[in-house]
């Protein structure tokens, strides 16, 4: 691991949105340390739904960009990724998280859990529900918020609710776009440490809507179940679905010849990553000459994290870059990230075509938009 903070997340940038390559024992071991410490700890399930609204949702996409972890929920988001070389083999779906949180023996203490939302008394029943098993987690409390906007249901009266619970985990259930909306907007103002939106997971726990078989899962066909437990869903499974192939067509098989192309274009030539380092009086300038790579990355990692300690704005310059992927694409969101904290900014120089095509299509050429 290189770094510290988000820079030591092994994040990778998949068509526009961030996702850790993790498993489930080290997101319950994150849940449990933020827990304890009582640190914000922001989690997003990524599906394909989050990836479609991402690309045309600015503010959608910094939830994303804005959480501590970011896991691959749907099958799509894996099948991209294996595709892309990108090493994410495993899908963590919100629903298995809250499962794995009920059934986990190994932590430390019994975690509660403050249920938002849901459709009409689904929080309240799946909380009765929970607190009638025998297991490692506690319902601390529900609310549901009705059909409001999310200033509606941010307001002094309501997060004082919320925070009077003294939860360990807040998990949301307001509809993909509406609760990442309302985690983002509220975050500063929470008092309960681990976010996550969990969608129908709420529903599945108070039984009113019963999840897929396992097999069907694994087989990355929870959707035909979704649609025959929920019929209203199936326009937005075939949106995806179109936005899905279009994707796969004009993003995901050029990365693929993209990539081809450089093994063979550059094959047997010195590829190492060197970054040098030029510091002004407002900010530190770092050239990167060689492959940007996640082979090469601890070494840009390293120059990142000092450029992130001298409190400056950062700018990349990529006149000498012959390739970018999708690891280092991930590093970058990360740096980001960390300088928005900081209330600076991460602008690009010397953007070849090239590499300008390599961040299209990634879905990140927004960071372009702060180029010098």
């Amino acid at each position: 691991m290189v770094g510290t903070g988000d820079l030591a997340r092994e994040v990778y940038g998949i068509l526009g949105i961030p996702v850790d390559a993790t498993d489930m024992t080290a997101v319950l071991r994150r849940i449990e340390t933020a827990a304890a410490d009582r640190l914000p700890c922001l989690i997003s399930t990524a599906n394909l739904n989050f990836l479609v609204t991402s690309g045309i949702d600015a503010e959608f996409r910094e939830s994303l960009l804005r959480s501590d972890l970011c896991t691959a929920d749907g099958m799509p988001i894996v099948w991209i990724a294996r595709l892309l070389g990108v090493p994410i083999r495993e899908r963590i779906a919100g629903a298995d998280i809250f499962e794995e949180l009920k059934s986990a023996r190994s932590l430390s203490r019994r975690l509660s859990v403050y249920l938002f939302g849901g459709a009409n008394d689904a929080a309240e029943a799946a909380g009765r529900k929970l607190n009638e098993e025998s297991s490692a987690i506690v319902c601390a409390g529900s609310y549901y918020p009705g059909f409001g906007t999310v200033d509606e249901m941010s307001t002094d009266v309501v997060l004082n609710t919320v925070n009077a619970s003294n939860a360990d985990i807040l998990a949301a259930a307001l509809g993909a776009k509406k609760g990442q909306a309302w985690l983002l907007s509220v975050h500063d103002r929470l008092g309960i440490p681990v976010r996550v939106h969990l969608g129908a997971t709420i529903n599945f726990q108070a039984g009113t809507v019963k999840r897929a078989p396992l097999r069907m899962r694994r087989w990355g066909l929870e959707w035909l179940w979704r649609i025959k437990e929920e019929p209203r869903l199936w326009k937005r499974y075939r949106d995806d679905g179109a936005i899905l192939l279009q994707l796969m067509l004009t993003r995901v098989l050029p990365l693929i010849f993209l990539a081809n192309w450089y093994r063979l274009r550059w094959s047997g030539e010195e590829t190492d990553l060197v970054v040098d380092r030029a510091e002004g009086h407002k900010s530190v300038i770092l050239s990167i000459r060689g492959v940007a790579a996640a082979r090469s990355l601890g070494t840009a990692a390293s120059c990142f994290q000092d450029a992130v300690r001298a409190a400056k704005h950062i700018v990349i310059n990529f006149t000498d870059t012959r390739f970018v992927d999708a690891r280092f694409l991930g590093l970058l969101l990360m740096l980001n990230k960390e300088l928005k904290k900081q209330q600076l900014s991460l602008r690009f120089t010397g953007v070849s075509p090239g590499i300008a095509r390599i961040f299209r299509l990634n879905g990140f050429e927004f960071l372009l938009r702060t180029e010098v």
